[in-house]
């Protein structure tokens, strides 16, 4: 897979299993990434799209700190991220949680909430400079100053969702990783997020790994897009040429099944791809590809030995043995 010099964040080779007992004496575990492979560069946005269970919020978790893998490394401006990190890197890493309702304090208002960052990451900071800097988050987002003085039980979801990303926001990341922000939210406040998160990548210089299971909402946020299907990664590409130029079959599945509202749209999509079978259990996965009992163009080859990535074309990678001998399928 091809690499990125310039890259913020390098993860190699990563794998979390986690134990869920023993069968005929042998332990077992759920591999929920596995050998996973991916450069993020500096002010990127990368949407890591999957199905539920693909372990994506995994892997976010992991880039997080919240867990330790079991192999493999994360490497952050070049430096492997161990067991403890320090509090330099807690500042510049930070994640924004798909439900603000359960990853905000509701015993707290947001002033305090906004606060707790603040008096962590810069003590010598005095109580007239983080009611400064508080007014300064909200604004941000776009809530009134008011809302210093709510609770979290008091707001709806998506102003949950912007002091959310206000706390993120208040030790001056360089890192956020965004898993599925807006799927809790009503479609009416979705976009709105949406907007505020580009403009304040823009404004911040901030670099994102944005998490969904919504692929169509890929297309006019991510510079890059990959693909991953329990625990691996299938394809990775630009945006515009993933979506004109989607190579895996997976990927030929998920993008034909995009609703649109008119034939133009339609035009664009690929050929129906329709899948065949059930996901397999993650405990229990089939020999070779993890998709072969899905797809249509499966080969004996498919079902006996696992595929690796490959490039296909210029920042263009996909894991399929329809692509082994260099040619398209």
């Amino acid at each position: 897979m091809q690499t990125d010099p310039a890259a913020i964040l390098r993860i190699k080779n990563l794998k979390l299993y986690f134990p869920i007992g023993r069968k005929h004496g042998e332990p077992q575990y759920v591999k929920a990434v596995d050998d996973v492979s991916l450069d993020i560069a500096k002010g990127e946005i990368v949407g890591l799209v999957g199905e539920s269970g693909s372990g994506k919020s995994t892997l976010a978790y992991a880039v997080a700190g919240m867990f330790q893998p079991t192999g493999g490394s994360i490497l952050y401006e070049g430096r492997e991220l161990g067991k403890k990190r320090g509090l330099d890197i807690k500042k510049s890493i930070q994640i924004v949680f798909q439900d603000p309702g359960s990853s905000l304090n509701p015993q707290h208002t947001i002033q305090q909430i906004l606060e707790l960052p603040l008096k962590i990451h810069q003590p010598q900071m005095t109580k007239q400079d983080r009611e400064r800097r508080v007014k300064e988050l909200l604004n941000m987002v776009e809530l009134p100053d008011s809302y210093r003085f709510k609770s979290p039980a008091s707001i709806g979801g998506g102003e949950k969702q912007m002091a959310a990303i206000a706390r993120a926001l208040a030790t001056d990341p360089r890192l956020i990783i965004l898993d599925e922000p807006t799927s809790a939210l009503d479609v009416s406040i979705q976009a709105k997020i949406i907007n505020m998160l580009l403009k304040l990548q823009q404004q911040n210089h901030l670099t994102y790994l944005f998490i969904t299971h919504d692929l169509s909402l890929m297309r006019n946020i991510a510079g890059r897009v990959a693909i991953l299907y329990l625990g691996k990664l299938d394809e990775v590409a630009p945006a515009e040429d993933f979506f004109r130029h989607p190579r895996h079959p997976y990927t030929q599945m998920l993008i034909s099944s995009i609703p649109v509202i008119s034939d133009e749209e339609e035009a664009l999509k690929p050929a129906r791809a329709e899948s065949q079978g059930e996901i397999p259990s993650p405990v229990n996965l089939p020999p070779g590809c993890g998709f072969h009992q899905r797809c249509r163009q499966a080969t004996g080859r498919c079902r006996s030995e696992d595929p690796v990535m490959r490039p296909v074309g210029e920042g263009h990678d996909v894991r399929c043995h329809l692509f082994d001998d260099g040619a398209g399928a």
